[in-house]
């Protein structure tokens, strides 16, 4: 039995250095090959889940993260980059981590946007060294007709999720659990 955990415990490792080491495309081009994937994927989701466009109206601040690599066997983990924008202008830029253990294995990779509806839940995010979401974030899901939507009870919440464009073996995605950093692209 102590066997299979070292075993298991390398090969987690290993895979979340593999996935460490992961780029997600991004190149030394920095903010500015960031900044076309962020807008790429806003004009993603205007063209394919219009209604995203009042809760970007509404917000006060989003955080963009046009590819979030995730994969894991047992151990798991995810990584991504992307853009604060305030008044559609990046003001800052984040990486987002993501740790897992369980019964899992597989790959994807997603997109998401984190919504900031209040003026606090921004500056809390702002203000933090690492800001790590929870439960608090409402989300924003797909209905059946396969349109995103911001009802009053999302518009209400400080931080709303969409996540979007997910490819890949593992099933579902989440922010939670999901740790942001200032980064300098």
């Amino acid at each position: 039995m102590k066997h299979l955990s070292r075993r298991t415990l390398v090969a987690g490792t290993a895979a979340l250095f593999a996935l460490s080491a992961c780029g997600n495309g991004i190149g030394s081009d920095g903010a500015a090959k960031l900044d076309a994937r962020v807008d790429a994927a806003l004009n993603y989701l205007d063209v394919n889940y219009p209604g995203t466009r009042d809760l970007r109206d509404k917000s006060v601040g989003m955080l963009v993260m046009p590819l979030i690599t995730e994969a894991s066997f047992g151990f798991g983990g995810s990584y991504g980059r992307g853009a604060l924008r305030v008044n559609d202008i990046s003001v800052d830029y984040y990486s987002a981590a993501q740790a897992s253990f369980g019964v899992q294995a597989g790959a994807q990779q997603y997109a998401h946007v984190l919504y900031f509806m209040t003026e606090e839940a921004l500056a809390e995010f702002r203000s933090s060294s690492g800001w790590a979401a929870g439960a608090d974030v409402e989300y924003a899901l797909n209905d059946q007709g396969g349109n995103l939507s911001a009802e009053t009870t999302t518009v209400l919440s400080p931080v709303v999720a969409v996540v979007f464009g997910q490819a890949g073996l593992l099933a579902g995605a989440s922010v939670e659990g999901t740790k942001y950093t200032r980064i300098i692209p």
